[in-house]
């Protein structure tokens, strides 16, 4: 169910918005300078980015392998490469990923940025961190824009990502996916079950009304 006064506020803040991510922009968070590309995830002005990597850097990442599936701008790759991580950015999107390349020439960034559906053309390893913001409205994505924010009519990136998921796993890998109020989690959480993972909420942040969760998600 819809948090209203965020859905309001979003809303009423959509014409103006859509205005300002029609060009290319700059945006700083936690020490970082990135550019945002028109159709590209704007991390600044949706709360789940900065969210993730908040709750992310609670822990000890130096030296630690880092999977970002769907990274975008690759904000959290970045931030987290700074505190020690090596990092995979992987993103469906082909605007996405000429974001990607693009900060990680502006960073010199050593952060390997992969162009893959989910885990298609990632080579088979284990990650000791594994890091989604997931598009969950159930909707087909009609454009490369709208993979950030739909799932697929029957959830099937869902799908895909829960049959797919065991083999970039150890015994302690963690993995971290940032959700809303606004997403259809009982059938999110049902898929997991059916692939053999559980979902436990990590976390639980209000922003502008709205229940954002972050769910460790582990093999059962």
């Amino acid at each position: 169910m819809k948090s209203l006064p965020g859905f309001i506020a979003r809303y009423a803040f959509r014409p103006w918005l859509e205005r300002y991510l029609s060009k290319q922009r700059t945006y700083r968070y936690a020490n970082i300078s990135i550019q945002v590309l028109p159709g590209v995830f704007h991390p600044g002005f949706y709360f789940s980015s900065k969210y993730l990597i908040q709750h992310l850097l609670q822990f000890n990442l130096d030296k630690k392998s880092v999977l970002e599936l769907g990274a975008g701008t690759g904000m959290l790759s970045f931030i987290v490469e700074q505190h020690g991580a090596k990092v995979t950015a992987s993103d469906l999107g082909t605007k996405a990923i000429e974001n990607l390349l693009l900060n990680k020439s502006l960073l010199h960034s050593n952060v390997e940025v992969v162009h893959s559906d989910l885990f298609d053309t990632l080579p088979v390893c284990t990650f000791d961190f594994i890091v989604i913001n997931p598009p969950y409205y159930p909707k087909q994505p009609g454009s490369d824009a709208a993979l950030a924010w739909y799932c697929g009519e029957h959830f099937e990136y869902f799908e895909k990502l829960f049959s797919e998921l065991a083999p970039f796993m150890h015994a302690a890998t963690n993995l971290f996916m940032v959700l809303s109020e606004e997403c259809d989690l009982v059938r999110i959480e049902s898929i997991a079950r059916a692939n053999k993972f559980r979902m436990q909420e990590a976390s639980c942040k209000k922003f502008w009304g709205e229940s954002n969760y972050i769910f460790e998600v582990v093999k059962n």
